[in-house]
């Protein structure tokens, strides 16, 4: 039987990241994964295709819409090749998997495909496609992640009702998409059959799109998502989704409790996540899961078993790759008796449409429900050089900062690189900036980066200089 200082189930973002730090502190380290390939949803069939999908169809709308106001004429009609985007989305991912496969090599770290589940609290069955092997360890994280979530009455047939897994290879391209969840999920993909002439229809339960995000980026995401021409039911509640051959009839009540029906020939699922341990059989080594599924761990992650560990979408916290990875690191640190910590307020969250969204720290409504006294400042994208040059005019930065002290409380923008954008306001806030530090510091001109020194100015003492 072969015997490990640690062993990992789960090849995701928390678990392979953990594995390779376990191995890089000096640990014999092996790494559990049931499909064939490593890297879990994220690489598989999460966060990677569809970043593939939306530069793709990114391009074709820039092609159709803005190449000839940029002076670039293309002769013939413009065409999607849909089969050639999934071909080339596919490749993505497996060049990722690829690398996840070099890294555990590099490594020296065991990998074994087949469905991981304890024993007892020291001992991993791996149920294999050749037989079951057993594994000694003496600890274990469990990195197992999640799956897509539905309603009761929904019947997800994985053809014209389907999950964001299947939305990432149609074979078509819909004529009219109804996404079921206004999160950020539903909204990246649906935004991709959108610029590739799909019409969108998106019902939401909460009066908003991306509920959990800062009021004001929901408003303006969805004011630019409508320009798009993007159909919004918000404060709509799904009572039944019907398939009737190629159509698909979804039924909902709306605020004022009148029933609306949509129909559509394909609806997205995109609802949330719920966390998988299917298969894990986590009694058996005693691991306590609460009410909702998740396992149960303390301010170190660890289990109520002292030699185990679970970390990512298994646990409670925002369901994000980078939680994931800094909660294996931190596992890892832990096991080698170092002193990791996290700041969870300073995860930052991201929605990838275009404008893209980001924030870290405090929203305006939660400071206000907690009574802090704050300030806020706000720049518009439109005001910038940069902006102006490459036609990406939507969108704002927001900084809040504490009234009385200055120090930035939550950085909130939507626009073009946002994405990229949000790396400095976590720095900035891990680092507890004010508002004036952030607007001393010199911005390369001309950039979308410019927008944070601006919104800073803004909320110093209301000075900025470009509005």
């Amino acid at each position: 039987m072969n015997q490990y200082d640690v062993a990992i189930i789960g090849s995701g973002p928390g678990g392979y990241v953990a594995a390779i730090r376990c191995a890089q502190l000096g640990m014999k380290t092996a790494i559990i994964e049931k499909y064939a390939t490593l890297g879990g949803t994220c690489l598989n069939v999460g966060c990677i295709p569809s970043k593939a999908l939306l530069d793709s169809s990114h391009h074709y709308e820039d092609a159709v819409k803005h190449f000839e106001e940029h002076g670039i004429d293309i002769p013939g009609e413009i065409k999607v090749n849909l089969e050639q985007m999934i071909a080339r989305k596919q490749g993505v991912v497996d060049q990722t998997t690829k690398g996840i496969e070099f890294l555990m090599d590099k490594n020296k770290i065991d990998v074994y495909h087949g469905v991981g589940s304890f024993k007892d609290a020291t001992h991993i069955n791996i149920a294999k496609e050749d037989g079951e092997e057993t594994i000694e360890a003496k600890n274990t994280i469990i990195a197992t992640g999640s799956k897509p979530t539905s309603l009761p009455f929904i019947e997800i047939d994985k053809e014209r009702v389907i999950t964001s897994t299947e939305a990432l290879k149609l074979k078509e391209i819909p004529k009219h998409l109804i996404v079921i969840g206004g999160g950020v999920i539903g909204l990246e993909l649906g935004q991709v059959y959108k610029r590739l002439g799909a019409d969108v229809t998106v019902v939401e339960f909460m009066d908003r799109i991306i509920p959990g995000m800062d009021g004001a980026l929901s408003k303006e995401l969805t004011k630019v998502m409508k320009k798009q021409k993007v159909k919004f039911n918000l404060s709509h509640k799904v009572k039944s989704v019907e398939r009737k051959g190629d159509e698909i009839i979804v039924k909902a009540d709306d605020k004022k409790g009148e029933e609306v029906t949509i129909k559509g020939d394909y609806c997205l699922v995109s609802v949330g996540r719920k966390p998988y341990t299917n298969g894990l059989n986590a009694e058996a080594a005693g691991v306590k899961l609460d009410d909702r599924g998740r396992v149960e761990v303390n301010e170190h992650l660890q289990t109520n078993v002292s030699n185990i560990y679970a970390i990512g979408d298994v646990v409670k916290g925002a369901m994000l790759a980078h939680k994931a990875e800094e909660e294996g690191t931190m596992v890892a640190e832990l096991l080698a008796g170092q002193k990791p910590h996290i700041n969870y307020n300073l995860i930052p969250g991201v929605v990838y449409t275009w404008p893209e969204v980001a924030a870290v720290g405090k929203t305006e409504e939660q400071l206000k429900e907690e009574g802090v006294e704050y300030k806020s400042g706000q720049f518009p994208m439109r005001a910038l050089g940069r902006s102006r040059a490459s036609m990406d005019l939507d969108g704002f930065v927001k900084i809040l900062a504490d009234k009385n002290t200055d120090e930035v409380l939550g950085i909130h923008m939507i626009g073009a690189r946002c994405a990229d954008l949000i790396a400095e306001g976590v720095t900035a806030m891990e680092f507890r900036a004010s508002a004036e530090d952030i607007s001393r510091m010199s911005h390369a001109h001309p950039t979308f980066a410019e927008a944070i020194k601006e919104a800073a100015l803004a909320a110093t003492d209301d000075r900025p200089l470009h509005v």
